[in-house]
């Protein structure tokens, strides 16, 4: 089939590498424009914008994907199938009804559950053990569409966001190109998804992203693997931000936010148990081990989660 691929983020690079792998053909690639990044804030392509460029496709950068030059281009382009991964933005239906077989989106949770823009931030926030990638048709409704397939993925306890995006970018991937053969071949059928079981899983924001030590050990775990690597884990510290990679979880217990450095190891209080933490990032200052960073102080251990100003 001629596919036009829609992706943005690091992750679908890998489905974008799978499908040009296929037996189909990708004739274009659909991306966000480019955005500011780094601490420059200068603009830049998105990840699946530098590869399609380096593999010599074209490559489409709609503000909007209802504006009409866009959805002219895109008719011209006579897909068969438009393949999603990560786009990043809500497609009209004029859109939709580009391509005979439709728009087909991988997602990084097994719907229902987890329909939005962060499935496994959320499933690790909620201590899932089991999330997966589901293949289905894209319709005006938020992740609603008809389900082609789902494979499975457990959660380990280490698990990151980014761990769980790396692995099921390589099974879902796998997924979509099958998905695509059935589709092409005429031997899979979407399935309506069930009506129970929904769940949501909006963007996380920075804000999301403070941790709160007076909560539990295991809530305050899960908050810091979901926002590894994005949006980023922190909490207060005088007047200033601190970075946090994820903690190991302990059997003692300190006061919340209360600090304890013993033989090389950083401890902090929580509403339950302590945890070691790993690796910081004080303000204005590179990614350090934990004891790197209190070696570094002066006077008395702050207290973490003052209000930073």
């Amino acid at each position: 089939m001629r596919l036009v691929f829609a992706g943005t983020p690091a992750v679908a690079v890998t489905t974008l590498d799978a499908l040009l792998a296929s037996r189909h053909e990708v004739v274009a690639v659909v991306t966000r424009p480019d955005a500011p990044a780094g601490r420059g804030r200068h603009l830049e392509p998105s990840p699946v914008a530098v590869h399609a460029a380096a593999a010599g496709l074209e490559v489409l950068k709609p503000v909007r994907v209802r504006e009409p030059e866009f959805l002219e281009h895109l008719a011209k382009l006579a897909p068969d199938c438009c393949p999603v991964t990560a786009y990043g933005a809500l497609l009209p239906q004029s859109a939709l009804d580009i391509p005979r077989h439709g728009w087909v989106n991988l997602h990084f949770s097994l719907l229902p559950a987890w329909r939005g823009a962060a499935p496994v931030q959320h499933a690790l926030l909620h201590g899932d053990d089991i999330t997966g990638a589901t293949t289905f048709e894209i319709v005006k409704e938020l992740d609603a569409g008809p389900v082609y397939g789902m494979v499975t993925e457990q959660v380990l306890p280490g698990d990151t966001t980014g761990d769980l995006l790396t692995r099921l970018g390589e099974s879902g991937s796998q997924l979509l190109v099958a998905t695509l053969d059935g589709i092409e071949e005429g031997t899979l059928t979407p399935v309506p998804q069930s009506s129970e079981g929904v769940s949501l899983a909006p963007k996380v924001t920075p804000d999301d992203a403070r941790v709160d030590w007076t909560r539990p050990a295991f809530a305050v775990d899960r908050v810091i693997r979901a926002c590894t690597p994005d949006p980023g884990a922190w909490t207060e510290i005088d007047g200033g931000r601190l970075k946090l990679w994820p903690v190991t979880l302990d059997s003692f217990a300190l006061p919340p936010g209360e600090l304890r450095v013993s033989r090389d190891v950083v401890h902090v209080g929580t509403g339950t148990t302590a945890v070691r933490l790993g690796d910081v990032q004080p303000p204005g200052k590179k990614r350090m081990p934990a004891a790197a960073w209190t070696r570094g102080l002066r006077g008395a251990l702050p207290r973490l989660g003052a209000d930073a100003s």
